[in-house]
């Protein structure tokens, strides 16, 4: 089985990651106590399903990375309705092309990297959702469980001040959540 170390040793040698480092309780508390306060855009509520299935695992690190990290495997952000309907999802310029060879229904961008569903209905309330995503790399170290996040930006400002990093727009928090049947640390 990897160690701890071997998972930070990975995160460290991906390109783009500026630091990594083991989320203690009180940080993983703290990030919690900012995620439960995230209020609406637009008076569209936020979910970030990603931070709270995270913070459920029994390890979390965090990666502080730059724009020069690999992208997400998966959509970070997307539209749902109260009954499940993906009115709008976030398409990565990585995974566009591939986007556009096989969407079969109407779409608009509302942005570069963001796209809806204009004939899609369902439910009557709508989310958006910041799903936990895949992480190939503590996956491929034979962890389980392995979800990512991003935090809301309040809770990513406050990891780069905790660790000595300045509010630099540059730079983002990335979490990783996994479980494992033996104590790592």
């Amino acid at each position: 089985m990897a160690s701890m170390n071997d998972v930070l040793e990975t995160l460290k040698g991906m390109r783009g990651t500026v630091h990594a480092f083991v989320l203690n309780d009180d940080c993983r508390s703290k990030i919690w106590d900012i995620e439960k306060e995230i209020k609406a855009t637009l008076g569209i509520p936020v979910i970030n399903k990603g931070v709270e299935e995270c913070l459920h695992r029994k390890y979390v690190v965090c990666i502080i990375k730059k724009a020069s990290f690999r992208p997400p495997p998966e959509p970070t952000v997307m539209l749902l309705t109260n009954t499940g309907v993906v009115l709008g999802e976030e398409i990565l310029p990585p995974f566009k092309k591939k986007f556009l060879e096989n969407v079969k229904e109407e779409y608009m961008w509302l942005s570069e990297e963001f796209v809806i569903y204009p004939e899609r209905r369902g439910g009557n309330k709508e989310f958006f959702v910041m799903p936990p995503v895949s992480f190939p790399e503590v996956e491929d170290l034979g962890f389980k469980n392995v979800v990512s996040c991003s935090p809301s930006a309040p809770a990513d400002m406050m990891l780069r001040e905790m660790h000595g990093f300045q509010d630099d727009p540059k730079l983002a928090s990335i979490l990783i959540g996994f479980d494992c049947d033996e104590d790592i640390l």
